[in-house]
């Protein structure tokens, strides 16, 4: 009887002669799988096959033991800087114009947020013909395929690893070569290694590491999922922030309560940190806001009560119209405090403070409540004149006209400074139905600017609103 089976025994002389790489003829970049261009230096068929040497043949990334070569910038291929669209124009608009080739994106949010319903949405709906692989650490294939579904995705381009260690998707990688890889998420990273115990700092560190190297070396982009602290900061190595390329938070409004959700970049080497992304949480997953302004202001039948106010502030390249709400009552301890998490309160008590000098309005005697309708967190300078007069309406308690818009900046010396891109403000308001506008004096800026009450300080806008 003939029984088949694989041989026990292997002639070295021929395992040796087996083994062979692809060395670019150009830049000397070597591949383990021939490739029509070169990832390193962009150059066409230049991949030759190449016998390994003994003392390459336990080198893990044959790519690295290329000395290093320098070439002129004006040889760089400008197709290496485009970039990829998610299918979601509000990541796309925080990412700076959709996902760029060979680069890392760190994204951070409280657990529930939709940290991973963005990135399944965001893996259904990318603009690429390639492969998108989602490694998931934390759930079963059933699981995310029964999230897929509820949300009406299609999963036809989207391959799924269900593993957290580094040496299983390394292999799926090297034999899917994704295009863009989900991985959720980087607390479930680990490797041998770099130690027993998965999320380590040490685990983190090397496993980022490695991935992040990989999407370098093949024209691919990566997305690591970041648990964060109870102080709303990412858990692990501050290092972890450096390493990537963009780093985003993703939160919702008023501490998790709400189905608004906001998307925030801190750092962004490929575009600008002030955009945001509004997202509304809804039974189909995470929706774009296509008008945000309506997301933040109240209908109401009557006019504002008094300490609302509207005020008109920039997010990025956008303005958005956002209601202002300010309550003054007596301090009940000998000393006032100021509660506002949406605004900087630091920012609340220095307004306050000059509405007090300039004003003769007593503030020092009384507990400050500021708050945001929609929950969005607003760092503008131009919210200083509306937050102004949304304070001396709580404190006298009159009512601030409806129709009416504001934005400005307020200088200690109970100056109204201007603000950018007024007539951008000015339209919006505008559009929105809003008659009046109350704004800064600005000579340098072009644009319409019709329909401006333009004040120069603080007793001006007061008499401007109440008479």
């Amino acid at each position: 009887m003939v029984k088949l089976g694989i041989s026990c025994y292997t002639n070295p002389a021929m395992k040796k002669q087996k083994a062979f790489i692809f060395k670019c003829t150009g830049c000397g970049h070597e591949e383990p799988k021939w490739l029509g261009r070169c990832p390193e230096c962009g150059e066409w068929n230049t991949l030759i096959e190449t016998p390994v040497s003994s003392g390459q043949g336990g080198s893990r990334s044959p790519g690295r033991s290329a000395p290093p070569q320098s070439y002129p910038l004006s040889s760089v291929d400008p197709q290496e800087g485009t970039r990829i669209g998610s299918g979601i124009g509000e990541l796309d608009r925080v990412l700076g114009g959709g996902i760029m080739k060979r680069s890392a994106i760190l994204v951070g949010g409280e657990p529930g947020i939709g940290k991973s319903t963005l990135l399944l949405q965001a893996a259904a709906s990318a603009e690429t013909r390639g492969r998108v692989l989602y490694v998931s650490g934390e759930e079963s294939a059933g699981q995310v395929r029964m999230r897929a579904d509820r949300l009406g995705l299609k999963g036809d381009n989207i391959e799924i690893c269900c593993t957290g260690r580094l040496s299983e998707i390394e292999t799926i990688l090297e034999a899917v070569k994704p295009v863009i890889i989900m991985v959720d998420s980087a607390q479930t990273l680990h490797s041998d290694e770099a130690g027993p115990a998965p999320g380590t700092v040490n685990q983190m560190k090397y496993c980022s590491w490695e991935l992040i190297s990989w999407v370098k070396e093949h024209d691919a982009a990566l997305f690591l999922v970041a648990h964060v602290t109870k102080e709303g900061l990412i858990s692990g190595p501050k290092t972890l922030e450096h390493m990537v390329d963009t780093v985003l938070y993703f939160e919702g409004a008023a501490s998790n309560e709400g189905d608004s959700r906001f998307l925030r970049a801190t750092k962004n080497r490929f575009g600008s940190v002030d955009e945001i992304g509004i997202f509304v949480m809804g039974e189909r997953g995470l929706s774009p806001v296509a008008d945000p302004s309506l997301l933040f202001l109240v209908q109401r039948e009557g006019g504002l009560p008094p300490g609302t106010v509207t005020a008109a502030v920039l997010e990025g390249s956008r303005t958005l119209l956002v209601e202002i709400q300010a309550l003054a009552v007596p301090a009940k301890g000998a000393m006032s405090r100021v509660f506002s998490d949406r605004i900087d309160s630091a920012r609340v008590s220095r307004v306050a403070a000059t509405l007090e000098k300039h004003l003769n309005l007593r503030l020092s005697d009384h507990d400050l409540y500021v708050n945001v309708a929609g929950g969005i967190r607003i760092a503008e300078v131009g919210v200083e004149l509306a937050l102004a007069m949304a304070l001396y309406s709580a404190r006298t308690g009159l009512p601030l006209p409806s129709d009416a818009a504001i934005a400005g900046e307020l200088s200690l010396a109970g100056e109204i400074r201007p603000v950018r891109r007024l007539p951008g403000r000015i339209k919006t308001a505008r559009s929105l139905g809003f008659e009046q506008f109350l704004g800064p004096i600005d000579r340098q800026e072009s644009g319409e600017t019709g329909g401006l009450n333009a004040v120069g300080d603080l007793k001006s806008a007061i008499k401007a609103l109440f008479g």
